[in-house]
């Protein structure tokens, strides 16, 4: 059997999935594509993903696209009771904070992201870059609260609900930004960060995009 992940290892969206990987301790390969490596466009990668992103991952012939759909996949399929929490109440814990960071944390934070790593200087557009960081930090307030009473995201152990917006985190906090002290939500990260699979797949050097639009 063999699994490949298709994408970049600076996409944070890739980031997820290998660092799921890495924590479940699956063995994998990787095909480097998209924005330099191009490739999404070809037929061969159309007939895993009809709508050319990534990540992509082809588990021995079980295709899987979009993140948050690999991540609960890899779970289910190689975690189960660990990051695929057994009962359901606690899964579907894990799964609704999966979802609002997908649909509330990370268009703030990567928008952000965006607008003032991402875009040169004299072309960023300052007062929606404050909107954006406010945001987030509304965003970020709300797991800070969350964890508040409890170590990891669904409980006490690390389940799947805390791979999308712990990814998120290392960007957050190695931007040279101003942030309000959220002693929870710092302690989380540090647990996060002290895990070798976060620091080998999560923790990588993004200088490359900085002031950088097309990649």
């Amino acid at each position: 059997m063999s699994l490949t992940v298709w994408g970049r290892l600076s996409s944070i969206n890739v980031q997820k999935v290998t660092w799921a990987l890495d924590e479940i301790a699956l063995a994998w390969s990787h095909r480097p594509a998209g924005g330099d490596f191009g490739l999404l466009e070809t037929p061969e990668f159309r007939t895993l993903n009809p709508h050319g992103k990534v990540p992509v991952i082809d588990d021995d012939g079980a295709v899987v696209w979009e993140s948050g759909a690999i991540l609960r996949y890899l779970c289910a399929a190689y975690s189960e009771g660990v990051l695929w929490p057994a009962a359901p109440g606690r899964r579907a814990e894990a799964d609704q904070w999966m979802d609002w960071c997908q649909t509330s944390l990370q268009p703030h934070l990567m928008g952000f992201f965006w607008g003032w790593y991402r875009t040169p200087a004299e072309r960023r557009d300052e007062a929606r870059n404050a909107q954006l960081h406010a945001a987030t930090i509304e965003a970020l307030a709300r797991l800070d609260a969350l964890l508040a009473a409890r170590p990891y995201v669904a409980g006490d152990i690390l389940t799947m609900g805390d791979l999308p917006a712990g990814t998120l985190l290392y960007r957050w906090y190695e931007m040279d930004i101003p942030r309000p002290a959220l002693p929870h939500l710092e302690a989380w990260y540090a647990r996060l960060g002290a895990r070798p699979a976060y620091q080998a797949q999560v923790m990588r050097p993004f200088d490359e995009l900085k002031g950088r639009l097309a990649f």
